[in-house]
């Protein structure tokens, strides 16, 4: 078979080939009739005028008495003039203006005899009070341009207008196609080698974010024949087409071929990490793009190129909103690609920071977790920590504006207490990054984060934590907070089945560690010198994760042997747990951030009940007394 190699062409000259191509080709919108009552969102497909005039008759703006003005001519405190019954008419609000009369004199002006004579002290001027034909709209008015979002109030001004129907774009059908052999529908247990297709479900969510309405096809296997009946399909049934998988240039990847095909192929392969392997093509006039298996890399084709495709086919200006941030790690990159990094976004001594999100291509929480992105452009190796940046909102600036940015050690408590904090219904919420409990001084130190997790041993003491702080905050730039006790332990496959009694063991199987800065690597290499064992006599040594339940679940699923970590990840995973010591986990706190709501509703979560209960379920913590 030969090699097929990838294009690297980049993102701008890919999209522009793309969408050159669709306007070239009558790749354009359909139209149909809604309700109007119901129209709310869609884009209209031409120009809405007013079939009547809003009001269509003299209407009383008010409850009173309509009257004929020259009737009331002379009124005054001392000259009031008196009007018989017969010279005026009771009127509500909305009500028609009679015939005859051409003003309204609210109730609360007018004097009633005994009689039945209504007594007037100020004269009447002509449509006082009265909404007249056309006042709101009339007739022949224009009430909605072309390519318009129709919002809650264009709605109700197409029906005062007498426009029961909204002539509109239709939306955009996408088929969304999903392959390969190791792809299953979603189920609760799957097995070994299956993977679990969830991206036609992220992918249809964003298209209804974009305005598309989306159908998605049965998985498909890799095999070329099915491949090509099911594109055969769609692209008579759709307006556009996603290929899921299939897209780089392995054994099985199928995707280019069945393009080329039926249609053609602009681009295979563009420069951006991650999303590198994307395909754009078109079979005729309909837009056939294969996505990255890869869910991440998937995303970024999705907002940086269907989305234009999208839009495209509205007829509307592509934008995102942007913010300027301070970049709170460094970040590394390649010359060969144009990289999009997840962040999290906070404001710490009044200054937005982005904070960079660990996580590859495959990394959907990467995505979950992230409130905006940050481009690192083709020509640039890296950005380094504290630069000003500017970052592509995911997620409302005010989320960013009160969010308690917490770093450090992993510990599942710290998302206990987002929940409760969530949970508590104002608008505050929690934002962690698990970058090692030293990480978390540098963040400190940095002003990247108001509050640091952890859990450092002090190997010549034994104490935790507090000559860290004395070292690294000489100035007294923060507090320590004293948060739980908890036990580490070494996590072992259920039964222990190498008979491992204490840390003295871990040269017995393979181990996994935790990555450098860490609380948890940092009691490991104490460990190790305690015991006088050398790091290349460890299987696995260097082999690293960055949170305890990332370490249980390598353990569970064969990776390792064994690996330190805390008594809820073993508990999570089902494996045996051997107590090797107690430790202290705390809180480093910003003394600029210590009075802030978001401090403060921390500590309170963490003296509650409710946290108590919490901890308690999870195993193996307890709080200082």
């Amino acid at each position: 078979m030969k090699h097929r190699y990838l294009d690297n062409v980049p993102l701008s000259e890919a999209r522009e080939k793309i969408l050159r191509y669709l306007e070239d080709n009558s790749f354009t919108y359909k139209t149909e009739a809604v309700p109007a009552a119901s129209a709310f969102g869609r884009i209209t497909a031409s120009a809405h005028y007013a079939k009547i005039c809003s009001p269509h008759y003299n209407a009383s703006s008010m409850d009173g008495i309509a009257v004929n003005s020259s009737d009331t001519a002379g009124a005054g405190e001392r000259t009031p003039v008196i009007l018989s019954r017969d010279r005026f008419t009771p009127v509500d609000t909305g009500d028609p203006l009679p015939e005859g009369c051409d003003a309204v004199i609210m109730i609360e002006d007018v004097i009633f005899s005994d009689g039945g004579e209504a007594e007037i002290r100020s004269s009447a001027r002509p449509f006082m009070n009265v909404r007249q034909i056309g006042e709101d709209i009339c007739m022949g008015d224009m009430l909605i341009p072309s390519f318009t979002e129709i919002t809650p109030a264009l709605a109700g001004a197409l029906l005062a207008g007498g426009n029961l129907t909204a002539q509109v774009i239709k939306k955009p059908l996408f088929g969304i196609i999903p392959t390969g052999d190791e792809i299953v529908s979603p189920k609760e247990n799957p097995e070994k080698g299956e993977i679990i297709e969830f991206n036609s479900t992220v992918f249809s969510g964003m298209l209804r974010e974009f305005g598309a309405e989306s159908i998605v096809y049965p998985i498909v296997p890799d095999k070329k024949e099915l491949l090509r009946a099911a594109l055969g399909k769609a692209v008579k049934e759709c307006d556009a087409v996603l290929i899921l998988a299939g897209s780089s240039a392995g054994r099985d990847d199928y995707t280019k071929d069945i393009i080329e095909e039926a249609g053609q192929v602009f681009v295979h392969g563009i420069a951006v990490k991650p999303g590198k392997p994307a395909i754009l093509g078109a079979v005729g006039n309909i837009p056939v793009t294969g996505l990255p298996g890869y869910p991440v890399s998937a995303v970024i084709i999705m907002n940086e190129i269907v989305k234009h495709i999208v839009d495209l086919y509205y007829k509307r200006a592509s934008s995102k909103k942007t913010v300027t941030a301070r970049l709170g790690r460094r970040v590394v990159s390649s010359l060969k690609y144009e990289e999009f990094i997840r962040v999290t976004l906070g404001a710490v001594d009044g200054r937005l920071v982005a904070v960079p999100i660990s996580g590859g291509a495959g990394v959907i929480t990467s995505f979950t977790k992230a409130d905006g992105i940050l481009r690192v452009n083709q020509n640039l190796e890296g950005i380094e920590a504290g630069k000003e940046v500017e970052i592509e909102l995911l997620s409302p600036i005010e989320k960013a504006e009160n969010s308690l940015i917490v770093t450090g050690s992993h510990d599942p408590v710290i998302d206990e207490i987002a929940d409760i904090m969530k949970r508590s219904g104002g608008k505050l919420s929690l934002t962690s990054s698990h970058v090692g409990s030293m990480g978390a001084i540098t963040a400190l130190k940095t002003r990247t984060a108001h509050m640091g997790a952890v859990h450092l041993l002090d190997e010549e003491t034994g104490k935790y934590n507090e000559s860290y702080v004395k070292k690294y905050f000489p100035d007294g730039d923060v507090v320590l907070i004293k948060g739980i006790k908890r036990v580490q332990g070494l996590m072992v496959n259920k039964g222990n089945p190498l008979g491992i009694k204490d840390f003295s063991d871990i040269t017995r199987g393979t181990y996994i560690n935790r990555q450098g800065g860490s609380g948890t690597r940092v009691l490991c290499d104490f460990l190790m010198k305690k015991y006088g064992i050398d790091e290349d006599s460890v299987r696995g040594y260097y082999n690293e994760e960055f949170t305890h339940t990332a370490v249980a679940a390598g353990i569970k699923n064969g990776n390792a042997d064994m690996g330190l970590g805390i008594i809820s990840a073993a508990k999570m995973y089902e494996l045996d747990f051997i107590p090797v010591c107690d430790e202290e986990y705390d809180f480093i706190i910003s003394r600029n951030a210590f009075d802030s709501e978001a401090v403060q509703t921390f500590l309170e979560i963490l003296g509650s009940d409710e946290f108590r209960e919490r901890i308690e379920k999870l195993g193996g913590y307890s709080l200082w007394s």
